[in-house]
């Protein structure tokens, strides 16, 4: 994992070095935006007038990385503290016929790579020599005002990448800003648009939004724009009760993992059912779906705490998911609730108590002579039933308490 110092300190060396080969070299895009927020960068990039084959022949063929070299970046190689940093000669696009990415493009001078990009905010270059901003799209002024705005013409912008429809939603909920009248405008009228974007880019930015802190704030920007009922439909078609309740469990969760924010987004949907078929159209992966679908599946045993045979009720909390399905039930309820009190209380129990080795298993039920049969796993449960209610202790109760099952009949025990 990178050092942020190790590599704003490797992408100045970037720059000095590009400028020590007389070419132009600035930061650029989100670095410079969350340096002027205050925010620590998690990347830097850096935009320059030299063209890719120059850009490698500076750094060496073995500490670069072409992958990129048909759109003109190129990745430069540090050492593991410094990462690495994308390396882009300054450009404009041409037409995208695909939606997502340009035909082709042509190098040119830094003000016309700022024209190309897509919001204001993410178009402004910087200085780290001489410590300037560099600002051809009146980004600062949009930064100081808390503004979303897409550069020059807000249809055209968003045309390029229908991708940006999501992303002004993502980067006006993650800053707190509100989106331009004309940006907001356009993203509505396109908004159908979104359905030409893969899946898994819509996933993706999703999964930014419902983990960050401002998720009620991502859900209410994706409402007005009217994203919503094309990327989660299900969620849109929520009564006005409903939306209220779920905007404060989102709102209430504390860094929830991706599961436990998918399983509160979907929570007053019509059934767990409804994560897996979320999660298989956005490519979510199977532990992620899953997963979200446990908790929801287990929520009413939660609800239901204070009623539920103690069996039952450990089976739910020695589970993994514990953890994140009694963070949801908390979210819902809030901290008074007498049956979030009482599962609190049973999950603090030491592990030895809260979920004790079983007894017997099927090879103590083999070497007792019992042939295999679909019947074991019900003379196993009824066995770990009478453990957890403290009707046994030992190994010998345990098939004592088998024997008379098989005795009484199997049946008599359902």
């Amino acid at each position: 994992m990178p050092d942020s110092s190790a590599q704003r300190e490797f992408a100045l060396e970037v720059v000095e070095r590009l400028r020590a080969a007389g070419f132009e070299a600035l930061w650029a895009g989100g670095c410079v935006r969350d340096q002027l927020l205050s925010l620590a960068p998690k990347d830097y990039d850096v935009a320059t007038s030299a063209k890719p084959d120059e850009i490698r022949d500076l750094f060496g063929r073995r500490r670069t990385l072409a992958i990129g070299a048909a759109f003109g970046v190129i990745t430069v190689l540090g050492r593991r503290r410094q990462g690495q940093i994308e390396v882009a000669t300054f450009r404009s696009d041409a037409d995208y016929s695909d939606g997502r990415h340009p035909d082709h493009v042509h190098f040119t001078t830094a003000e016309h790579d700022a024209q190309r990009r897509d919001f204001t905010i993410n178009g402004l270059f910087f200085d780290p020599v001489t410590n300037e901003v560099v600002d051809y799209v009146g980004g600062r002024d949009d930064l100081a005002h808390h503004r979303l705005r897409a550069i020059g013409d807000p249809r055209l912008r968003l045309g390029e990448d229908k991708l940006r429809l999501l992303r002004a939603v993502r980067f006006a909920a993650t800053f707190g800003f509100t989106i331009e009248p004309n940006t907001l405008a356009a993203i509505q009228a396109m908004a159908a648009e979104i359905v030409t974007v893969s899946a898994e880019r819509i996933g993706v930015e999703l999964r930014r939004m419902f983990l960050g802190p401002n998720r009620a704030a991502a859900l209410n920007l994706l409402r007005e724009t009217q994203l919503l009922p094309h990327i989660l439909p299900e969620v849109a078609r929520l009564d006005t009760a409903a939306w209220s309740e779920l905007r404060r469990v989102l709102t209430a969760l504390d860094r929830p993992t991706f599961s436990l924010a998918l399983a509160a987004l979907l929570h007053r949907t019509d059934a767990a059912q409804v994560a897996t078929t979320v999660g298989r159209r956005l490519r979510y992966t199977n532990k992620v779906i899953e997963r979200a679908s446990w908790i929801l599946a287990h929520l009413p045993t939660i609800r239901d705490a204070q009623q539920t045979p103690w069996p039952r009720l450990q089976r739910v909390l020695a589970h993994d998911g514990a953890a994140e399905l009694v963070a949801l039930h908390a979210a819902i309820v809030g901290p008074d609730d007498p049956a979030l009190a009482l599962v609190r209380e049973r999950l603090a129990w030491p592990a030895e108590r809260l979920n004790p080795p079983p007894l017997i298993d099927g090879s103590d039920l083999i070497s007792r002579g019992l042939a295999p049969s679909p019947d074991f796993a019900r003379l196993l449960e009824a066995v770990r039933d009478a453990q957890l209610l403290g009707e046994i202790e030992t190994a010998a109760d345990a098939m004592m308490l088998v024997q008379r099952i098989l005795a009484e009949g199997l049946d008599a025990q359902r």
